[in-house]
């Protein structure tokens, strides 16, 4: 079998390093090829948060058509580059959790049940493995009451990152900081229009 080639890929600014780095930790050969079955934990680990089907959806774009069930980093850094920029993906806000769980919470008690959280979790939109849910519920229940005082865990899991940990200030920074656009051409009739203005 030849040897493949290696391509060269090019890192840019401090946003494609970060995901050329994440993407590194899962390229056990050292190719610039991982798993498919990688893809998540390296995206979630960058701090975003698609679901499982959205995952599949990227699977789909960046899989290696000549090596299926991997995905070379020339396909994967400027694809995860191009929606972290966008904000796809980005986190709950506290605001928008705590919404949330008040829409669950319908009698305004301030917190869910075990029971009731449990079933929503496994049962309702997209399931929690059981392991995510023990893991959930052990961060969540408070071992007094038993119950999910929903304001508390949301301050729980609440610590704002520091500007540059988070994926998403760090892609604000880098386009910030692009050079502006060239001002568009401008056309020879558009000039003499603006030269006969000036003399008139």
């Amino acid at each position: 079998m030849e040897e493949e080639e290696e391509i060269i890929v090019p890192i840019n600014n401090d946003l494609e390093r970060r995901i050329a780095d994440a993407f590194e930790v899962f390229d056990h050969a050292g190719n610039k090829r991982i798993d498919v079955r990688e893809v998540a934990t390296i995206i979630r680990g960058l701090g975003c948060c698609p679901t499982e089907a959205e995952v599949q959806e990227i699977i789909v774009k960046i899989e290696d058509h000549q090596t299926p069930g991997s995905v070379h980093l020339l396909q994967f850094l400027p694809y995860v580059s191009q929606f972290i920029t966008e904000h796809k993906y980005e986190p709950a806000t506290p605001e928008q959790l705590l919404e949330a769980f008040q829409v669950l919470d319908s009698e305004g008690h301030g917190f869910l049940t075990k029971e009731h959280i449990s079933t929503l979790m496994t049962q309702d939109g997209e399931p929690f493995t059981q392991d995510e849910l023990d893991e959930m519920l052990e961060i969540a229940v408070d071992p007094h009451t038993q119950t999910i005082p929903y304001e508390y865990y949301i301050n729980q899991l609440m610590h704002e990152p520091e500007p540059e940990k988070s994926i998403y200030a760090l892609a604000d920074r880098i386009e910030a900081e692009k050079p502006p656009p060239p001002p568009p051409p401008r056309r020879m009739s558009e000039f003499l229009k603006t030269v006969e203005e000036t003399e008139a």
